[in-house]
C-alpha cells in the first residue's frame, strides 16, 4: 500500500467518515482511486475487527428484533426457513438501549436460532422487549422472566417504554446507507459492522475513533 502524508491520510478519513465514495474521494483528495479503495478496504477491516473485538454481555433495557436484506419478497410464501415470507437474508440485532447495538447475520429465524444469540448475548436480568414474532416465544422459559412484547399486528407501535423503536431505527439506517451504494453483494459483515460502528455517532466522533484505531495499528 502507497504510504501516505499523515495531511493526505486525515483527508481520505475525513471524506471515508462522512461516507463520500472512493471514486469522489479520489478527484476531492487528488490520491488515485486505487490507493484510496485500499484505504477505505483498510478502515472497514479494522472496524470490523473493532465491533467484534469490543463484544460483551448486554445488559438493562434490550431490544430485540430481525431484518431481512437482498433478494425481493417472494409471491405464494407464507413462511419458509428463512422467517416472515421472504428468501432475503436474514439478520439478527440487539439494542442495548442508550449503549451499542449488535447484528449477526443468522441462517434463518427461527426460534432455536435466535434463542441460541440471545441467551450468549444478552444477560438474563435484563429487560427485553420484541415483537410478536414467534422466533421469541418461550424467552421466559428459558429465564427472561422480564420479556414484553409490541403486538404490530394490531398496530401496536409503542406502549409507553415498552417499543422496539431503537432497533428498527438502526434497520432504516442500515438500509438507507447501504442503498447509496446500490446494496452490498461482497462482504456484507464487513459493511454490516461499519453500519453498527457509525449508527448514532457524530462526524467528529466517528473521525476520532478511527484516526484511534489507525494509530493502534501503526497505519498513522
Amino acid at each position: 500500500m502507497v504510504k501516505l502524508s499523515l495531511y493526505k491520510l486525515k483527508k481520505i478519513v475525513k471524506h471515508f467518515v462522512v461516507d463520500i465514495e472512493a471514486s469522489k474521494t479520489a478527484i476531492l483528495t487528488g490520491v488515485s482511486r486505487n490507493c484510496v479503495n485500499k484505504y477505505y478496504r483498510l478502515f472497514r477491516q479494522l472496524i470490523f475487527e473493532k465491533q467484534v473485538g469490543e463484544l460483551r454481555i448486554f445488559q438493562g433495557e434490550i431490544e430485540i428484533d430481525e431484518s431481512y436484506f437482498g433478494a425481493a419478497r417472494l409471491r405464494g410464501y407464507h413462511r419458509n426457513m428463512r422467517g416472515r415470507g421472504t428468501w432475503k437474508q436474514p439478520v439478527f440485532g440487539i439494542f442495548e438501549r442508550n449503549g451499542r447495538v449488535y447484528t449477526e447475520i443468522v441462517p434463518d429465524c427461527q426460534k432455536l436460532t435466535l434463542h441460541a444469540i440471545i441467551l450468549g448475548r444478552v444477560d438474563p436480568e435484563s429487560v427485553i422487549h420484541s415483537d410478536s414474532w414467534r422466533g421469541y416465544d418461550g424467552l421466559v422459559d428459558v429465564g427472561y422472566d422480564k420479556h414484553f412484547r409490541v403486538k404490530h399486528k394490531d398496530n401496536q407501535f409503542s406502549d409507553r417504554l415498552n417499543h422496539i423503536n431503537g432497533i428498527e431505527s438502526f434497520w432504516s439506517f442500515t438500509k438507507r446507507r447501504l442503498g447509496k451504494f446500490n446494496g452490498v453483494k461482497v462482504n456484507f459483515n464487513v459493511h454490516l459492522k461499519e453500519c453498527e460502528w457509525r449508527w448514532n455517532k457524530s462526524t467528529d466522533q466517528l473521525e476520532n475513533e478511527l484516526l484511534t484505531v489507525l494509530r493502534t495499528k501503526r497505519v498513522v
